[in-house]
């Protein structure tokens, strides 16, 4: 076991690979992380994934968007321009035509929410944290011992 470092103040330091997270406090973000995963946008979310999977409209749109993509860096590498806004105009069409889909624009919805109660979830944590110690951004403000 390595030796403990200790900084000026007398408290324990430890690097990031050091880091040792209590096993409570790892023990309630995995029992978060289950609520979670059983959240009505998560669920909603892993419904329209697969229908977007078995869906065999979406995925040669998808498909098309990819193989397009590819031609636009092959005439990028040849520097011609007017292939590229050729071919970034077809992209636009088709990926028009792929959220026209209204399962692919409840998909992004989903993304949307879940990444919303995702913000709003690390905004308590961080707002919580901040009220007993002084947190900007993610980061805590170093004090000196004889504060």
């Amino acid at each position: 076991m390595a030796e403990k470092k200790y900084n000026d103040c007398g408290m324990e330091t430890y690097t990031n690979t050091e880091m040792i997270v209590r096993e409570d406090i790892m023990a309630k973000a995995k029992e978060l992380a289950d609520m979670l995963s059983t959240s009505s946008e998560v669920v909603f979310y892993q419904q329209a994934e697969k229908k977007i999977a078995s869906n065999d409209q979406i995925q040669t749109l998808i498909s098309s968007i990819k193989k397009k993509q590819k031609e636009i860096v092959a005439f990028e590498s040849f520097e011609n321009k007017k292939m590229v806004e050729k071919i970034e105009g077809e992209i636009e069409a088709l990926q028009d035509e792929l959220d026209s889909i209204p399962i692919v624009s409840e998909f992004k919805q989903s993304q949307e929410d879940i990444n919303y109660l995702l913000q709003l979830i690390m905004g308590v944590i961080r707002d919580t944290i901040s009220e007993k110690i002084n947190v900007e951004q993610g980061e805590v403000v170093r004090s000196t011992c004889s504060e």
